[in-house]
């Protein structure tokens, strides 16, 4: 909801700091990036919440330094764009199952796969969605030109302050996953209807 509205900050942010790994190539940071989320999840897993919350901004960083590096210094490409959601998709369920792990209740394994779940529905929502509008947009360039994917009411900003939320009351993880994953719910919805009222 929030990603274009502060697009502005977050190159402000990054923008300065990619100059510092210029030479680096975008997927070897976001590779980077998922070592940090990946040992964060297994530091969730044993409590260190800490150690954990430093690894996830650290994953946050390295991910939007691949972004900033691919396009200041002429490096995007297609493989780096997979790669960097790829490993995006990645952390997003490691960092939930860890922290679970460390703070086990049975609720709270319910509301994770609730969670979850609505990821995988929303993925592959937004994912399909973005192939149609490329498929379209080669067919007729002209007409498509103006066509975005509609933004929904949770994108990276939501999902980093949701995510931070856990990591510091981890004694509500059942209640945040269940809020988060019915705002993801809404999400998907708001495509939905943007699709039948646009692809039809």
């Amino acid at each position: 909801m929030f990603d274009e509205r502060m697009r502005w900050l977050k190159d402000g942010m990054f923008n300065p700091l990619a100059g510092w790994v210029s030479g680096w190539r975008p997927w070897v940071l976001s590779a980077v990036g998922l070592v940090c989320g990946l040992v964060g999840a297994w530091a969730f897993a044993f409590n260190w919440y800490l150690a954990g919350l430093i690894l996830w901004f650290l994953n946050r960083l390295f991910d939007g330094l691949d972004g900033s590096v691919a396009r200041l210094y002429d490096k995007k490409s297609d493989l780096g764009g997979y790669v960097d959601i790829m490993f995006d998709f990645i952390v997003y369920a490691a960092i939930p199952v860890g922290l679970l792990w460390g703070a086990w209740t049975e609720l709270g394994a319910v509301a994770l796969i609730f969670m979850l779940c609505t990821f995988y529905v929303n993925g592959a929502s937004w994912m399909y969605l973005a192939a149609i509008l490329e498929k379209r947009r080669a067919a007729n360039p002209e007409q498509l030109t103006t066509v975005v994917m509609p933004a929904g009411l949770v994108g990276a900003i939501e999902t980093f302050i949701f995510y931070t939320l856990f990591m510091v009351w981890p004694g509500y993880l059942a209640e945040l996953y269940i809020v988060f994953g019915l705002l993801v719910v809404v999400t998907v919805g708001q495509r939905f209807w943007w699709a039948v009222r646009m692809l039809a």
